[in-house]
């Protein structure tokens, strides 16, 4: 049995909502590429754990992740950030489905547009999590501190790329800049930060 197996058969055996929108993904000719399960529930259990209430995503997708946000505080709100305006509306839609009407808003477009409008009305969160094109990480990470304040957490995904961030000599450009983002994440001296090898490798950060 697979690590990833044994984990998922003792702490997310059936997320009802993961399958659905799975589905629902395949059905309408979304990529899948939606968090794990188990990726989901850490990061419901961080925001729990952190008590952040005002959330902010960097790619919706199909809203499984908005969803495990959520899940985290009953009392939260989620901004959402999706370049295509079809995955907007699909995660709005299985976002308030789950029971979170009311309490995501969708900003369609370039997020790093939409983070600098962000910027620009000097709107703080409390926790980030990004999961959008490589090439920018690094780029969403100076905005997302930007729009941090101290003990504010800041999540990514995909941060192990199926191991092939180990390749130091690697000419992907997604596999490159995910390198870079661990490395920045790593040497930042305004953070404090570890990547856990969980799913696809999630990069966890706090603000100091």
């Amino acid at each position: 049995m697979k690590v990833e197996t044994y984990i998922q058969s003792l702490f997310t055996p059936d997320d009802k909502e993961y399958g659905h929108i799975t589905n629902k993904m395949i059905e309408i000719g979304m990529p899948t590429i939606s968090v794990s399960p188990e990726t989901g529930k850490l990061l419901t259990l961080l925001v729990k754990m952190s008590g952040a209430k005002k959330m902010l995503e960097i790619g919706a997708l199909g809203g499984y992740s908005g969803i495990c946000l959520l899940r985290g505080n009953e009392e939260g709100s989620l901004t959402s950030l999706e370049l295509e305006e079809i995955y907007a509306k699909v995660a709005k839609k299985h976002i308030e489905e789950a029971g979170f009407n009311g309490r995501v808003e969708m900003k369609t477009g370039p997020a790093l547009q939409s983070l600098k409008e962000l910027e620009k009305e000097n709107t703080e969160f409390d926790f980030f999590f990004i999961d959008a094109d490589k090439e920018n990480y690094v780029h969403y990470l100076d905005l997302c501190i930007k729009l941090s304040k101290p003990g504010s957490i800041i999540t990514a995904d995909n941060t192990l790329w199926s191991g092939e961030v180990l390749n130091e000599a690697t000419t992907d450009k997604d596999t490159r800049a995910l390198q870079a983002y661990n490395q920045k994440v790593a040497e930042d001296p305004r953070l404090e930060s570890l990547l856990i090898p969980i799913g696809d490798g999630l990069t966890i950060a706090r603000v100091k």
